[in-house]
C-alpha cells in the first residue's frame, strides 16, 4: 500500500513538474565555462530550441576560444552529431528534418560520433541523410560499439559512397585561407588493447586538434597529448534522468563524471558529451533531450 501511494505521489509530481521544468528547459540561456587552465582557452554555451525539426529537441551552442586556433578560422562553425540510432526514437521524418536542419544551420564542416543505426537495412538511409548536408569544409566521422557490432562493412561502402571521411585513429586536415585545424578520430574506443595510443601522439602541439571518440572515457583511459578539444557521444546524456540533475544509468566507467555537456579529463583538457539522438533499446527519453552540437571556433 505505501508502495503503491509512492508511485502515485511520484507520478502527480512528474505530471505537474513536467511543463515547468519544459518551459525552462526551452528558453534560451547562456552560461560560462571556467577553464581549469587559465590563457589557453574559454568556453560559452547556449542553446535553443529547435522548434519544427522533429526528434530533434535543441541546439546546443559552444563558443570555444582557444590560443591554438588559427585567426582564419576564427568564427567557423562546426556541427556535431551522434546517437541517432536509426530508427529507435528516430523515424523517417525525423530523420529528414536532421537533414534539414543541419543544412539550415549553415555550418562549416560537419562531425559524426557514431551509432547510426538499430538495424543493417537502415545504414543506407541514414547514412544518406547525413551526406546530404552541404558543408564546405567537409563530412568527418567516427564509428560506435553498435556500428563495429554489425554492418560495419556496409557503412564503410556507404560512407564511400557519400563523400564522408571516416577517421579510424586517422586525422584529417581543414584548410582555410591558407591556414589550417586538424580533426583526429578513434577507432573503436572500447578495444584498448589494439586502439590504446592515441591517434593524437604524433601530431603538432602548434596545431589546434579535435579529437573525435565515440565515447568519453577515451579521454580519460589514454593519453590524448595534443589533442585541444574532444567531441563524444554514447551516454545519451542519461536517456533517463532525475529532472536532468541524476541518471540512474549512465553507460560509462566514470559514472556521472561524463554524463553530457562539458567536462575534463584529469589532464584539464576539454571534452564536450552529446546527449545525441536516437535512444538504444527503451524508446524514451525523459529529461535528457536529444540534441545537435554547434561549436564556433574562436582565436583566444
Amino acid at each position: 500500500m505505501a508502495q503503491a501511494l509512492f508511485y502515485r505521489g511520484f507520478g502527480r509530481l512528474l505530471f505537474f513538474s513536467f511543463p515547468v521544468l519544459l518551459f525552462f528547459s526551452s528558453c534560451r540561456s547562456a552560461s560560462n565555462f571556467t577553464s581549469p587552465l587559465p590563457g589557453e582557452y574559454s568556453v560559452r554555451i547556449s542553446g535553443f530550441p529547435a522548434s519544427g525539426y522533429k526528434n530533434v529537441k535543441r541546439v546546443r551552442q559552444y563558443e570555444f576560444a582557444h590560443r591554438d586556433v588559427p585567426a582564419a578560422f576564427d568564427g567557423c562553425r562546426l556541427a556535431f552529431v551522434s546517437d541517432l540510432h536509426y530508427r529507435s526514437l528516430l523515424k523517417e521524418k525525423g530523420l529528414k528534418d536532421i537533414t534539414r536542419l543541419l543544412n539550415d544551420l549553415q555550418v562549416d564542416a560537419l562531425l559524426i560520433g557514431g551509432d547510426l543505426h538499430e538495424g543493417c537495412e537502415y545504414v543506407p538511409a541514414v547514412i544518406a541523410a547525413l551526406g546530404a548536408v552541404k558543408t564546405p569544409l567537409g563530412t568527418y566521422a567516427v564509428l560506435g560499439n553498435n556500428d563495429y557490432e554489425a554492418c560495419y562493412d556496409d557503412i564503410l561502402k556507404e560512407m564511400e559512397r557519400q563523400g564522408i571521411r571516416l577517421l579510424e585513429h586517422k586525422a584529417d586536415t581543414l584548410k582555410r585561407n591558407g591556414e589550417r585545424i586538424v580533426i583526429a578520430g578513434v577507432r573503436n574506443p572500447f578495444n584498448l588493447e589494439r586502439n590504446g595510443q592515441s591517434p593524437t601522439l604524433s601530431l603538432s602541439p602548434d596545431d589546434f586538434v579535435i579529437l573525435l571518440t565515440h565515447t568519453p572515457d577515451y579521454a580519460e583511459d589514454v593519453p590524448i597529448t595534443n589533442a585541444d578539444l574532444v567531441l563524444a557521444g554514447h551516454t545519451h546524456g542519461g536517456q533517463v534522468t532525475l529532472f536532468g540533475l541524476y541518471a540512474p544509468v549512465v553507460p560509462s566507467r566514470y559514472g556521472q563524471r561524463f554524463l553530457k555537456g562539458i567536462r575534463t579529463n584529469s589532464e584539464k583538457q576539454p571534452v564536450i558529451i552529446t546527449n545525441g539522438i536516437g535512444t538504444s533499446s527503451k524508446n524514451l527519453r525523459l529529461f535528457a533531450p536529444s540534441e545537435v552540437v554547434v561549436l564556433t571556433l574562436r582565436k583566444l
